[in-house]
């Protein structure tokens, strides 16, 4: 199954829960209100509880001989290696190491309460578990909006992901989305990330102090993010800057850049220029980049880029797509094309350098 949406053999439910429209899947519970964090875990199947277990194996040698029908009781203790046991359904969701801290989806979710502050005027609005229930997740959105110009409207939401395998750490991000063409523009300012991530060894303590940062790392993120996309929505580019941006964002490796700068575009791969003709199509024709805020503008070219990847760009499958906007190829590349904008308001077209 692409969507990889846990589904409960006990309940026959899907381990998944959204707010008054069925998600692009069409699984698990819609609710009508807005729930709080303990109601969205019921609703999405995730109040189940993780047990840390010691693993064993068998002494081979003294069972030889044994039919298939002997018991065989393991006598070697695996030392420092433990498996990660759903304990409701008995499922095993991976093998950790001696310093590994299960954190239960509830005390994931309580600390989400804490990003947010208790929760006023956050609204969860989607809660799942994915596979066997080896990763949860939980999104919330926030109160304030992101203004461009008049009318085009940025919503704020806080993303928070926890794995029970061992293979990741807790994950709780800042991620503003365009709501005219949903598209997602999360990026790095200056020296903040959008994100921070907690080893599954940090104690509660130190997992609450984190929570904090990111709530100052989100409120300052938004109002630079409000300021800069105003003044790019204002600052013009010509069609041929937005097709050379393109061309520089896009840009694989440096190797790219070199034929480009040297004028051996026979040089490039078929799959390079039709990516980058995609993407400029997208900028001239796509009815979200005809509004004042984007047409003709570097907010405009920078949406092209991350709209692409968002709404024209084929992916094996949606979990696939969620991780390169996330955290991935996309997100490279629009962190890429962040800059370059960013240069351009202040440098013009000298920005655009191949190299």
């Amino acid at each position: 199954m692409a969507h990889q949406i846990n589904f409960n053999q006990k309940t026959g439910k899907n381990s998944f829960m959204s707010v008054k429209e069925k998600a692009w899947h069409n699984l698990g519970q819609v609710i009508d209100r807005y729930p709080t964090s303990s109601e969205a875990i019921q609703h999405a199947g995730l109040d189940y509880i993780v047990e840390k277990r010691p693993l064993f194996t068998y002494d081979t040698t003294n069972h030889i001989g044994k039919t298939a029908d002997s018991i065989i009781i393991p006598e070697i203790t695996v030392p420092n290696f433990f498996a990660t046991v759903r304990a409701d359904t008995e499922q095993v969701l991976g093998v950790v190491g001696n310093d590994y801290e299960v954190v239960q989806n509830r005390d994931a979710f309580s600390f989400f309460d804490a990003i947010v502050g208790g929760g006023e005027g956050i609204l969860y609005e989607t809660a799942g578990a994915l596979g066997n229930g080896e990763r949860v997740f939980i999104t919330a959105k926030l109160p304030d909006y992101i203004k461009v110009g008049r009318k085009d409207m940025i919503e704020q939401y806080l993303f928070l992901t926890t794995s029970h395998d061992g293979l990741g750490s807790i994950t709780a991000a800042f991620t503003p989305i365009r709501v005219v063409c949903n598209n997602t523009l999360n990026a790095a300012m200056q020296s903040n990330s959008n994100a921070i991530k907690i080893r599954h060894t940090a104690s509660a303590g130190e997992r609450l102090k984190q929570a904090h940062t990111l709530m100052g790392i989100s409120h300052v993120l938004a109002g630079e993010m409000e300021g800069l996309f105003n003044q790019w929505a204002k600052a013009r580019i010509t069609d041929t800057e937005v097709k050379k941006l393109i061309q520089i964002a896009m840009a694989p490796n440096k190797e790219v850049l070199t034929n480009l700068a040297e004028g051996k575009t026979e040089l490039l791969s078929t799959h390079y220029t039709n990516i980058v003709d995609n993407v400029y199509e997208y900028a001239l024709a796509s009815h979200t980049q005809q509004l004042e805020t984007t047409a003709g503008t570097v907010f405009g070219a920078y949406n092209a880029v991350t709209g692409y990847f968002q709404n024209v760009r084929s992916f094996k499958s949606d979990e696939a797509k969620f991780k390169s906007i996330m955290d991935g190829t996309a997100k490279q590349r629009a962190q890429t094309t962040f800059n370059l904008c960013n240069e351009f308001v202040k440098h013009g077209g000298e920005a655009l350098i191949y190299n």
